[in-house]
């Protein structure tokens, strides 16, 4: 049986191996995304040498934070954010990766203030223009990422980006483009970026080649298992 460790070491292979062809050969982190997942498969993974994991909704995490204090686990919440959940966000995880609105990045660092280190966030761009996908608008990008720069509780770290789903590889790597071309042209802005967190299980290697510098990756290390109940 393929165990999660067998996986880890294939995936960070792979992850390697694209990183060496890639723009500017930066290295790439891997975020274990644990969401539907039990605690006992982080703990496996946490055991192989994981260490970052991202969870889609704060109930679910706060429960599986409850049962792993023992490890130094690095959280990250890359889904939604509901306004009533952002304290809890906030003082529960050392990243946010799916920031697209001032009203949140406003209460997140709010609700950071009494913690020694800032908020470290990215934001959620809408490369496919998809009414049901969270994400601001490419054209709206400079205006939140100046108001997020002026909160004394965030840190904005660069982009990320869920494009729709393809086979069409061209579309793939055009998505993917936008995205990087969105996080290039704040960096000749003056931002101090350097993380652009794109591709997934099934995309994560043309993700690399565009120059991602984080990929988030479920199902090909956990396997696939049906969702638990969101929270």
């Amino acid at each position: 049986m393929t165990t999660i460790s067998n996986r880890l070491q294939d995936i960070l292979a792979t992850i390697q191996s694209a990183a060496a062809t890639s723009p500017g050969h930066q290295p790439v982190q891997l975020l274990a995304v644990s969401k539907a997942q039990p605690a006992a498969a982080i703990r496996d993974a946490y055991a192989a040498g994981q260490t970052a994991f991202g969870e889609n909704y704060s109930q679910e995490a706060l429960e599986k934070q409850k049962q792993l204090t023992d490890l130094a686990i690095e959280w990250h919440f890359i889904g939604p954010i509901q306004s009533n959940k952002t304290q809890v966000i906030a003082q529960n995880f050392s990243w946010v990766h799916s920031l697209d609105r001032l009203k949140i990045a406003q209460r997140l660092s709010e609700s950071r203030s009494s913690m020694p280190q800032p908020l470290q966030v990215c934001i959620q761009v809408n490369v496919s223009n998809e009414d049901t996908k969270s994400g601001i608008l490419p054209e709206q990008l400079e205006a939140l990422a100046a108001a997020i720069n002026a909160l004394p509780h965030l840190k904005l770290r660069g982009l990320m980006a869920i494009p729709a789903p393809t086979t069409d590889m061209a579309l793939q790597i055009a998505q993917f483009k936008q995205v990087r071309e969105c996080y290039d042209a704040l960096i000749r802005k003056g931002y101090a970026l350097d993380t652009l967190s794109i591709g997934m299980s099934n995309d994560y290697q043309t993700a690399i080649a565009q120059g991602a510098t984080i990929v988030r990756i479920g199902s090909a290390l956990f396997g696939a298992r049906a969702p638990l109940k969101a929270a």
